[in-house]
């Protein structure tokens, strides 16, 4: 076990080049996008090369100021690509479920479909305070990596259907993190704690993440016949604003295996885009920085024993994990079936 995890973390922290990047994606004219927290780091990075493929790209953010100087970035900076795409402002707050259902209907009153949505945004080990609450009081973490996000995702299927084909299925990215992996407790998650979290932050980032991949994966299973692929990520060890509030001690030892948030944009490009994922990669766990890691390859035997169904002998933790987060929508009547 200790072997096997060791070889994860080096799998992961040291990957090979990336092998799906810009050159590789054909046109994207007429297709449709949306990547959450478009604004920095690797969403803004994505955006950079997808705007170069004739998408249409909905950049979703809670700041409008900060999404409209990025957009102004991206189509003001030269050289102008060959194909540009059209890049396009959707408000979005995951700390708040009223503004994802506003959000949700402002995309569907713009467009009938949507080829591939990037589940990029999300809270950070560091962007809340112990005792802090989203609107709904609801723990920050779980509340906008789990909660939120999957009510987006979900008030998104008739457009998701709508674009999905058997050439071209339409995908799902989620982004989940190696501390899914590497901080969470036995099984990934503690159901019990969802709605308070513990009090320590990484330990309720670590469990957010890793309801994430458990949710991606009951995803798969629910609407994998409906045509749409869902695939989990970890995007990789990256620079970003995250880092902010950790000390200076930490930050030395570190910033060694950081890398630059363009990788882990060409993470969730392969996950998104390459031909390499079809209906048969459905659920597939993606890593560092594009390479579909298959269940053998994880040395969290207790996590895939969660995610499992119980009819399949697992502990249904996913699907578990799914009523929960409905449950915790309809509290504040803001879910859908």
């Amino acid at each position: 076990m200790v072997l096997a995890s060791f070889r994860n973390l080096c799998n992961q922290w040291f990957p090979p080049k990336p092998s799906f990047t810009e050159n590789e994606v054909p046109s994207q004219h007429g297709k449709v996008f949306i990547v959450t927290g478009g604004n920095g780091a690797v969403g803004y990075e994505l955006i950079k090369i997808l705007y170069g493929t004739g998408a249409t790209i909905y950049m979703a953010s809670r700041s409008k100021e900060k999404a409209e100087k990025a957009i102004q970035a991206l189509v003001s900076s030269s050289p102008v690509p060959k194909t540009p795409g059209q890049i396009k402002f959707l408000h979005l707050d995951l700390n708040d479920l009223l503004s994802v259902k506003t959000a949700a209907a402002s995309f569907a009153a713009q467009e009938s479909k949507l080829d591939v949505l990037w589940n990029n945004a999300g809270a950070s080990a560091h962007s809340f305070e112990i005792g802090d609450r989203t609107a709904q009081d609801l723990e920050p973490l779980v509340g906008t990596n789990c909660v939120a996000t999957l009510l987006f995702t979900t008030l998104l299927l008739p457009q998701l259907r709508a674009a999905s084909s058997r050439e071209s299925p339409a995908r799902v990215v989620w982004t989940s993190s190696f501390l899914a992996e590497g901080a969470s407790p036995m099984n990934g998650i503690d159901l019990s704690l969802l709605e308070t979290g513990t009090k320590d932050k990484t330990r309720n980032y670590a469990i957010s993440k890793a309801g994430t991949w458990m949710l991606g994966r009951e995803f798969a299973r629910r609407y994998g016949g409906d045509g749409i692929v869902s695939v989990v990520l970890n995007p990789g060890n990256l620079r970003n604003e995250g880092w902010a509030k950790v000390d200076k001690v930490t930050m030395f030892f570190i910033r060694h295996v950081l890398y630059d948030p363009r990788f882990g944009a060409y993470t969730e490009l392969y996950a998104g885009l390459s031909r390499d994922i079809g209906m048969e990669e459905n659920g597939a766990y993606v890593i560092p920085w594009g390479r579909v890691r298959g269940d053998e390859g994880c040395p969290r035997k207790d996590i895939l024993n969660a995610i499992r169904s119980e009819e399949d002998g697992g502990l249904g933790y996913a699907e578990k994990l799914w009523e929960c987060v409905i449950t915790l929508q309809e509290k504040n009547d803001a879910s859908i079936r």
